[in-house]
């Protein structure tokens, strides 16, 4: 908070739009943060455009909250939050894949469990809070994030951890959009959609543990799944859609950060309400047609 009020006492925006980039980017904190977004958000787009053709939205959301007490328990013993963001989404995603899917059941034990999961994760957050004294430095940037701390050293990882999720992706993209799709057909035709369901839900911990590191864990769902959101109502076609899910995605993510560094106000804030809007004006848009 002390950062961006002092973004908002030093940075004049003008009429001048080179002038204004060149003033943005002199500061290496905020070109960290523009590296940092672009990775996320391409990532975001991706593994939540297939989120939401799988119908895992609940899943997601309940990955992003395992990030909160990761980071605090991670704080509380002393080592890099980003080991506890990785490794208690990651532990989580598997859990919730472990759990066996009844099409009878509608998928109520699995909704079960994961609200289950949710809650008893957003509880071991506030108790790491506690014992850490209840002053841990960062906690409203644990929950709403920040793009103005990253170093150059999380960058480099949150680029690593990108490139292996996205070509993983890659390598699976048919199967998994055809398991997705229809899942009972997929495994008539030897499709491993067990393993692919285990496989996928792994990569979206392991996207909502990066995404969290730069949102917040209640700010996940700005770029996980309001631009792939937005996209699927602009096209029909997987490619395509996919497409503008990233684009909406940087989008939002660079126009965000531009206005929060010229503005008091967080870049949360403004990333999350322009990936609103742009899905209000889809939403109104497909409603027209």
């Amino acid at each position: 908070m002390i950062a961006d009020s002092w973004i908002a006492d030093s940075a004049a925006l003008s009429w001048n739009v080179a002038d204004d980039l060149r003033q943005m980017f002199a500061f290496p904190f905020m070109v960290n943060a523009f590296r940092a977004g672009t990775i996320v958000a391409i990532l975001a787009a991706v593994i939540g455009w297939f989120m939401i053709v799988r119908r895992q939205t609940f899943a997601g959301h309940t990955l992003a909250l395992v990030g909160f007490p990761g980071a605090a328990g991670a704080s509380l013993v002393g080592v890099s939050t980003q080991f506890g963001y990785f490794g208690f989404c990651t532990v989580a995603a598997i859990a919730i894949g472990a759990v066996p899917r009844v099409a009878s059941q509608s998928y109520g034990e699995e909704s079960a469990f994961i609200g289950t999961l949710q809650a008893f994760a957003l509880a071991c957050g506030f108790l790491f809070v506690s014992l850490y004294g209840g002053n841990l430095s960062g906690t409203t940037s644990l929950l709403f994030g920040t793009f103005f701390g990253i170093t150059d050293s999380q960058v480099m990882v949150l680029l690593g951890v990108a490139c292996v999720a996205i070509a993983l992706v890659g390598l699976g993209a048919r199967p998994l959009l055809f398991a997705s799709i229809d899942p009972d057909v997929a495994a008539a035709r030897g499709v491993p959609t067990r393993w692919l369901s285990i496989g996928f839900l792994a990569l979206l911990g392991i996207t909502a543990a990066e995404v969290s590191q730069v949102t917040g864990s209640l700010l996940v769902f700005a770029l996980l799944v309001l631009p792939p959101a937005t996209a699927q109502r602009v096209s029909a076609r997987p490619s395509t859609s996919l497409l503008v899910g990233v684009v909406i995605a940087l989008l939002v993510t660079w126009i965000g950060l531009a206005a929060a560094f010229f503005s008091p106000y967080p870049s949360g804030f403004w990333i999350t309400t322009l990936a609103f809007g742009g899905y209000i004006a889809a939403v109104l848009v497909a409603r027209r047609r």
